[in-house]
Order: structure tokens, then C-alpha cells, then sequence
């Protein structure tokens, strides 16, 4: 199987990683003419593929596991927030959580670290194939651009990335061999357009058809989208998206051994393993892999992280008894009475809002949406859920086998971690090897032809097109059963609004609602959803100062956006560790003090609104031509 065979090739790489980072300690080199020497190893196209595997295990990272890191990415958003109340650092009031100095790479806190350092290595692991495939010996110059064009991806990849959640920041292009303590930020707008130009020539050469979890085609076609887009090019990322969708047609028939499955439906097919190991699934443009039984694998942990936790003891039947268990009643043959496998032992870390719930999903638009609140097979609530405590039944208790009922003395804590509703049908991922069904092992979206139409869809807004964005909208919410929309319901809102129904645990929210303000700010487009406010670039951040938590509107659109969706923000939901709190400049996240301060002979900018600011020079400016720290 093509998909294993790279997976295999991955670990072989991860072994020889440790000497392309090495830097220049002699007990380190290899002897001489050995596979793992780097010169040899990359010396081919097989090489330098396994080079870019490591780039594609990096990726994978960012959604696997507890706490993982694309929570971080939704959490800063309207549609969740953090739901860990038993302790104090989760990030829910974020004065405290997003400074430069504090715990930020943990799954007990915040995982804006993680894509400080992490984004910074798939950078240096796509360079080393870089600054090398002029040493390699390919077959022709198609296979070498070919090569090229999947190094220049997963680096764009990490920089569009990187300049949407830290602004302007380093810039490498070049393998670093030796340790350098010489870093200066750059210009986010001079480092995306460099990588606009690499993402035309990542289009023109990678192929389409490849194996499951490696850069394609249309992979760079939606990444080179979004780069046009947020430079104010949206007629190319237009013809480029028409391309990508006439390559790629959404999936809009039944296509899995699922439909033969109860309570299923197109959305389950859609999103099971099953559909992200088919080969004739046309619409996935980029996955993250992990293949069930595998060596080398992961769990995905969606259900540990996004759904309620039911067992924690505090799910009470009305007369007071403990309503729920991982483990079901001796002989109980019904399905719906194990928790733990028909939805997951969740513990409730990702809570979503009330704007996500329930806002977004209309009864006279969204009434037959496969993917919404409506379609009780998609969606699950608490009230669906039955008591399935053992004790129960043994004692002859009445509730034993009764729906859930919420108590009225239910805590905030509680609320807010155990008793949310959530689209099942995302979430599920069979986990048949553990005892505690988490979430297991599966390929993962990255990008689906599904977004390249609400991108399109976005393109039109821009250009003031509201029916050409509609019939972009409506060829996603056919396909789902919704209601279509006519050019009269086109603004921001609604656009945002279909990428929530359509991305949820796919998307960088946070980071697309950055996308989304600096085009506003850059274009001075008023906003028709906040009375017609005009964005600027110079305040983005806000104001700065000493007295920086600043919660006043106006100053970007991410701010405004999520403090009229989220009813944890707007409200100042407290509870007994912790009160929700955002601020304007928490659009943009502080650079880690460790990665400052360790930096003794250049200049790391911090960003406005963090400790540090102060310090800032102006960024540098990446050229239009040439390298910055490779050959001149």
C-alpha cells in the first residue's frame, strides 16, 4: 500500500534528522559513504521525499493527540473556548495566559508556543531540501521542480502560518548548519509576497496524483488561493480555485461500507477513516497521516478533546445516583447504553459556543443541513445520551436506560465542561485498541475542495460580486442540504458563518479571522456586519502602551468578531478558576521570550501590546530576488 510505503519512509528519515540538525559537533559525523550522511541520503528523489516526510510528520502533529495543537487555533476564535475548568492556566482569561513568558507550549495551558518552534522546524527541515536539490541527481527537470515546488509548499505552508499568528517575524531560506544567534524580523508582507512567487511555481510543477499525506497539486492551488487573497489579488486566486474544483468535484454521493451503517449519512461517509483511506475520494487536496494498525502512528484524540465529559461523576440522574461508566451492565446488548464507544470518553478540553451550537444553524436555512443541530444522526446533545451506570440497573433504579437530564443545581464548572452538544459525525474516530475510546488512529483534512469554493465565495465578496459569491456558497450547502442564499444575504458574517458549518476541526480558525482582518485593514473595505467600520493596518494591534489590555472595538476585525459571537467573552463568564477575557491585541500572539532572549546578537521584534514592545526596530525586508542567508 502506497500510503504505508510513505509512512515507513517517514521513520526511516526521523533517524537521520538528528545529523541535518546537528551543528558541527564531531561526534556526530557519520562515517564515510554511510546512508545516513546527508550528502548521500539526499542525493536522489527517494532521499529528498523522505527529507520532506518529516516536514508531513511535523504536519500531522498539529491535530493529533490530548490537548493538540489546532485546539489553541479554535479557542482564539468564535467558535470555542477553552474547557478545562478543574485547574488555573488553561487559556480562558488570556491578559494572564498569552505573555511572552509564560508556560506556552502545554497541554495544560496554550499551544501558541508550539507553533512558534514547530513552525520554525518544518521551516529548517524544508530548507535542508532546498539548499540541496542542486546536489541531487533527478531523471529530468520536471522531477526536480517537482521536488522543489513540495520543499517551497511546506515552507509557505509554516510561513502563512507564522505571519498570521506573530506578524512580522525571522525570516530563513537556507539551511543553517551552525548556531546563530543573529535573527531580525521581517516584513510579513515582503515574506508572503516571496512566497506567493514559490507557491506559482509549486502549482505549475508538483503533481496532482500522489500518495495519501504528500504535497499535490491542488494542495499548493488553495495555499497559493490564500496568499493572493491576503496580498489583494483575488482575480488569480479566482481562475486558481475554478481549477483546483474542476480537478477535484466535491464527493456528493454516498461512497463508504457506512451507508449500509444506521444513523448515518453523505457527512458521515465524508469523515471517516474509510473516506480519507479511499483513493477515488476526490475532494481531499492535502491530509496528515496515521493509519490504523500502523507502526508509527498516532490517535487522534477528537473525541477526548471535543466532547463532554460525561464520566466524570457529576452526570446525576434526578433522584441523585452517578448516572454514567466506561464500563456497561453485564449482559446489556444495546449499543446506545456503552458511552465509551458509541461517542467517546470525552474530558471536555475544546467547549464549543453557543454561536457555534446553535447561532449558525437557522431553522428556515439550515432545516436539512446533513452537517447541523437538525440532523439528530450528525449531532449529538446531552439529553440523547442514556444512563448507563451498572449500579443502576442492579438496584433496579427507574433511570437506568433514561435520557440525561440536566440538574438545575448544575455548577458553572459543569456546564461549561460537561454538558454541550457537538457534531458527532466530525468527531467520531473509531479507537478499537484501547479500552478508552479517545479517538484512534486516522488520516486527517488539511484542505478539501469544499473550502476552495468558500474561498471563491470570499473572492466575490471582495470584489462586491454578491451573487457570483452566493452561487460559490451554494454549491457546499446544496451538497449539504441547506437552504441556498441569495446575493442579498452575502457579507462577512455569512461567509464565516459556512466555514464554521463546513471546517470545524479542520480549519486554523484564529488564524483565517487574522486572514480575514488584514485584508480588511489593507483594503479599507467598511464592514458591513459592524455598521460599516474601516480597519487600518497601523492600529491593528491596538494602541500599546503600559496599559495595554485594551476592549474596545474598532481597532481589528478579529476583536469585533469574537466579542459579538462568543457568549463567553461578551458575558465575562467567571467561574471559580478563571474568568474568559480577551483583548484587542490578542489578535496576534507574543513571540516567546525565551526565543528573544536568546537571540544575544540580532533583534526579534515582540508585538504590540506584550511586555517587550518597546525594544522594537524597524523589520527588515525580504528581497525580491536572492536568498537572505544562503548564497548572494
Amino acid at each position: 500500500m502506497k500510503a504505508n510505503q510513505n509512512t515507513i519512509k517517514l521513520l526511516t528519515f526521523s533517524m537521520l534528522l538528528p545529523l541535518l540538525c546537528a551543528c558541527g559537533e564531531s561526534w556526530l559525523d557519520p562515517k564515510p559513504l554511510s546512508f545516513y550522511e546527508p550528502g548521500v541520503a539526499l542525493s536522489n528523489t527517494a532521499g529528498l521525499y523522505s527529507a520532506l516526510s518529516t516536514c508531513e510528520r511535523n504536519m500531522r502533529h498539529e491535530y493529533f493527540g490530548d490537548g493538540a495543537p489546532i485546539l489553541t487555533e479554535m479557542i482564539q476564535s468564535e467558535v470555542a473556548v477553552e474547557g478545562t475548568t478543574d485547574k488555573a492556566g488553561p487559556q480562558m482569561n488570556m491578559d494572564i495566559s498569552l505573555l511572552p513568558d509564560a508556560s506556552l507550549n502545554d497541554a495544560n495551558t496554550t499551544k501558541v508556543g508550539w507553533y512558534w518552534y514547530e513552525g520554525y522546524k518544518g521551516i529548517k527541515y524544508a530548507n535542508v531540501v532546498i539548499s540541496r536539490i542542486n546536489d541531487a541527481t533527478f531523471k529530468d527537470e520536471a522531477e526536480k521542480n517537482a521536488v522543489l515546488g513540495a520543499a517551497y509548499f511546506q515552507r509557505a505552508y509554516r510561513y502563512f502560518k507564522l505571519t498570521h499568528q506573530f506578524g512580522d517575524i525571522p525570516y530563513m531560506d537556507w539551511e543553517i548548519s551552525e548556531p546563530k544567534y543573529d535573527f531580525y524580523s521581517y516584513d510579513r508582507w515582503s515574506i508572503l509576497e516571496r512566497m506567493r512567487k514559490d507557491m506559482e511555481f509549486a502549482y505549475q510543477w508538483v503533481p496532482d496524483k500522489v500518495d495519501r499525506g504528500r504535497t499535490s497539486k491542488g494542495a499548493c492551488g488553495i495555499l497559493l488561493m490564500k496568499l493572493c487573497m491576503v496580498l489583494g489579488d483575488f482575480d488569480r486566486a479566482i481562475e486558481v480555485g475554478k481549477e483546483v474544483v474542476a480537478a477535484h468535484p466535491l464527493m456528493t454521493k454516498r461512497f463508504t461500507a457506512n451507508q449500509s451503517k444506521a444513523r448515518t449519512n453523505l457527512m458521515h461517509d465524508l469523515h471517516s477513516v474509510e473516506a480519507k483511506l479511499d483513493m477515488s475520494n476526490t475532494e481531499g487536496l492535502m491530509y496528515v497521516v496515521s493509519y490504523p494498525e500502523v507502526d508509527g502512528s498516532d490517535r487522534i484524540q477528537t473525541m477526548r478533546n471535543g466532547v463532554p465529559f460525561w464520566n466524570n461523576g457529576n452526570i446525576k440522574t434526578p433522584d441523585g445516583q452517578t448516572g454514567t461508566s466506561i464500563t456497561i451492565a453485564s449482559g446489556e446488548t444495546d449499543p446506545e447504553m456503552d458511552l465509551n464507544k458509541t461517542y467517546g470518553r470525552g474530558i471536555g478540553r475544546l467547549r464549543p459556543t453557543w454561536y457555534f451550537t446553535n447561532e449558525i444553524w437557522r431553522a428556515d436555512k439550515e432545516a436539512n443541513d446533513l452537517r447541523g443541530i437538525f440532523n439528530r444522526d450528525s449531532w449529538r446533545k446531552m439529553e440523547d445520551l442514556l444512563y448507563n451506570n451498572p449500579s443502576l440497573k442492579s438496584s433496579g433504579n427507574q433511570w437506568y436506560g433514561k435520557n440525561f437530564v440536566k440538574s438545575p443545581s448544575m455548577s458553572v464548572e459543569d456546564t461549561i465542561r460537561l454538558w454541550f452538544s457537538w457534531p458527532h459525525y466530525k468527531l467520531f474516530v473509531p479507537d478499537p485498541l484501547q479500552t478508552q475510546w479517545a479517538g484512534g488512529e486516522t488520516p486527517w483534512y488539511i484542505y478539501r475542495s469544499a473550502e476552495v469554493y468558500l474561498l471563491i465565495a470570499e473572492c466575490y465578496y471582495w470584489k462586491d460580486q454578491p451573487q457570483l459569491a452566493a452561487e460559490a456558497l451554494n454549491v457546499v450547502r446544496n451538497r449539504a442540504g441547506a437552504s441556498p442564499l441569495t446575493a442579498a444575504d452575502i457579507n462577512i458574517g455569512e461567509i464565516l458563518d459556512e466555514r464554521a458549518r463546513e471546517l470545524y476541526y479542520e480549519e486554523n480558525r484564529h488564524l483565517e479571522l487574522v486572514r480575514i482582518s488584514y485584508i480588511y485593514a489593507r483594503t479599507g473595505k467598511p464592514c458591513e456586519i459592524f455598521g460599516g467600520r474601516v480597519y487600518k493596518l497601523d492600529n491593528l494591534s491596538g494602541p500599546g502602551g503600559t496599559n495595554s489590555n485594551v476592549k474596545q472595538e474598532g481597532y481589528n476585525f478579529w476583536y469585533d468578531r469574537v466579542n459579538a459571537r462568543s457568549n463567553f467573552y461578551n458575558k465575562g463568564v467567571i467561574h471559580k478558576w478563571a474568568e474568559y477575557k480577551i483583548s484587542v491585541h490578542h489578535i496576534l500572539w507574543p513571540i516567546p521570550a525565551s526565543a528573544i532572549n536568546t537571540n544575544t546578537k540580532g533583534i526579534i521584534n515582540q508585538n504590540i501590546g506584550y511586555p517587550g514592545a518597546e525594544k522594537n526596530v524597524t523589520p527588515l525586508k525580504v528581497p525580491e530576488e536572492g536568498t537572505v542567508l544562503g548564497p548572494q
